[in-house]
């Protein structure tokens, strides 16, 4: 006879995939006729944009387009810099042989570096490096047993346990747009001439409350630009606050938020072209994780008759570690030639990597330092380095790691003797996680009962527990129940004692 099981059903959702992808892409752009002729490339660079994600069965693709900049100077030096447009889409794809068409995708587009080479005074070559993180989830069902319904005459036996599962549990996105007006400052008073623009957003906070998600952040905006033949940067933080809804979390959930630029815009106005009107368009991706109490039957049997049970084993997810470990990067990029001021400096995560050894694991960024300044004689220019942080942090075993890096707050850069002194703040950012094996009934039936003598069950057994022998595997050996063991032997709770005859009563 087969026997009802209570089945919980966990909605939940499965890593497949989780990457960091970069590709290149190229493009000859023609320098436009209003624009004068290029003497030598200054600087390039460029805003990323995330236009589109397509889930499909075994992977994923992520659109954007690179809207970029190059600087350069032009021939007869007048002005001291000037700017040419280009742009260029990019497909970035992802496989996941797991993942299904109903799957989720969060991408997190990045610009690695734009480097532009002229061919000649009317044509450059330039070429984008991007990248762009990526995590593919599919949803999965589970249904786990966590007790069997049965009569008192079949003697039922049931062996639960209480477990904590850490599970993703929403995976969802919220598109919002950023309207503001903002003010140019920074040097004398003439008319601005824009050189370029760019926008990055991160989320500083994140909190549930019922079945609502507030997370809030900044969206940098970083402008170039000229006046009086001047070249100046300045930054402008423009906060958000939003509201997501997420009814499957608890309030003490865990919220990982990504911030996507999906379009940028920003129109000059007034005669001096110094106010900007800004319209940002973001994307906030969430991925969700909570901890799930659970019962699970591990174990059954019956003390009036045979049973037969079949187990399955379900890896249980559980939270080792969630933490951020913060370092202090100081450094010196030399340089060819005296640097008299700094215009403008920034940092981007190019890779993150990490190692096992031991009970240790080694985390390490690789890192891209870009800055663009004046020599002593005034002449703008420009130079990238790529520098490396490490770090290393205790990891249980079995353990696993996912593994984020960030660079927090402002970039502090000074002329130097040779060359430029860096600092700034880089994040690891660790949620750590372990995976352990859980034994799960998932089916179980009654045998018909077996006629039997008194011998074949004696009323009364003496033994003593084997090493590593519970209460729970001698009754089921003898077909008794726990509680008729300790009442027998006046034990408390389920613990044996050591070295001591056990008394085994019969139930049947």
């Amino acid at each position: 006879m087969d026997l009802e099981l209570n089945r919980e059903h966990i909605s939940c959702y499965d890593m497949v995939l989780n990457t960091r992808i970069c590709q290149e892409e190229t493009l000859e752009a023609i320098v436009p006729d209003a624009c004068a002729d290029i003497l030598h490339i200054v600087d390039a660079g460029g805003q990323i944009c995330l236009t589109g994600k397509e889930v499909h069965d075994a992977g994923a693709s992520v659109t954007g387009i690179v809207n970029g900049w190059i600087l350069y100077r032009p021939e007869g030096g007048e002005p001291l810099v000037c700017r040419m447009e280009v742009k260029l889409p990019f497909t970035i794809r992802g496989e996941a042989p797991e993942l299904l068409s109903h799957g989720q995708c969060t991408a997190q587009p990045f610009l690695r570096k734009v480097d532009a080479r002229a061919l000649n005074p009317r044509k450059v070559l330039v070429r984008a490096d991007i990248g762009v993180e990526m995590q593919l989830f599919q949803p999965r069902e589970h249904a786990l047993c966590s007790g069997i319904h049965a009569g008192e005459e079949a003697g039922v036996q049931q062996l639960t346990c209480e477990h904590s599962a850490y599970m993703t549990v929403a995976v969802q996105e919220k598109e919002f747009t950023i309207y503001d007006e903002i003010r140019l400052s920074a040097g004398p008073g003439g008319p601005c001439e824009i050189l370029s623009i760019c926008a990055d957003a991160s989320c500083t906070e994140s909190k549930l409350i019922g079945s609502k998600l507030i997370f809030k952040g900044d969206t940098v905006l970083k402008v170039r630009y000229l006046v009086d033949g001047q070249l100046f940067c300045q930054r402008c933080p423009l906060a958000f606050s939003q509201i997501m809804e997420s009814p499957n979390a608890g309030e003490r959930a865990d919220c990982g938020i990504q911030m996507c630029v999906t379009s940028l815009d920003c129109a000059p106005s007034g005669e001096d072209g110094r106010t900007l009107n800004v319209t940002i368009e973001l994307l906030g991706q969430a991925v969700v994780r909570d901890q799930y109490p659970l019962v699970l039957l591990q174990d059954a049997y019956s003390t009036a008759c045979d049973m037969v049970t079949e187990q399955e084993t379900y890896a249980l997810c559980r939270l080792s570690d969630h933490c951020v470990h913060p370092q202090n990067v100081r450094e010196l990029l030399e340089t060819e030639d005296m640097v008299k001021s700094i215009i403008d400096a920034s940092v981007t995560v190019c890779d993150v990597s990490q190692t096992r050894q031991g009970d240790h694991m080694s985390v390490g960024a690789e890192l891209q330092v870009s800055v663009l300044y004046l020599d002593e004689l005034d002449a703008p220019k420009s130079f990238s380095r790529v520098i490396t942080v490490s770090g290393q942090l205790d990891l249980p075993p079995q353990g696993s790691c996912l593994l984020h890096c960030s660079c927090p707050g402002e970039l502090y850069a000074a002329p130097a003797a040779g060359g430029v002194e860096v600092r700034f703040g880089l994040e690891f950012h660790c949620l750590v996680t372990t995976r352990r094996p859980i034994p799960v009934i998932q089916s179980a039936r009654l045998e018909e009962v077996q006629a039997s003598t008194p011998a074949d069950h004696p009323s009364v057994v003496l033994r003593f527990a084997a090493p590593g022998e519970t209460l729970w595997d001698i009754a089921k050996t003898y077909r008794t129940t726990q509680d008729q063991i300790r009442q027998a032997n006046q034990l408390d709770l389920s613990d044996l004692p050591a070295g001591r005859m056990l008394l085994i009563p019969s139930s049947r």
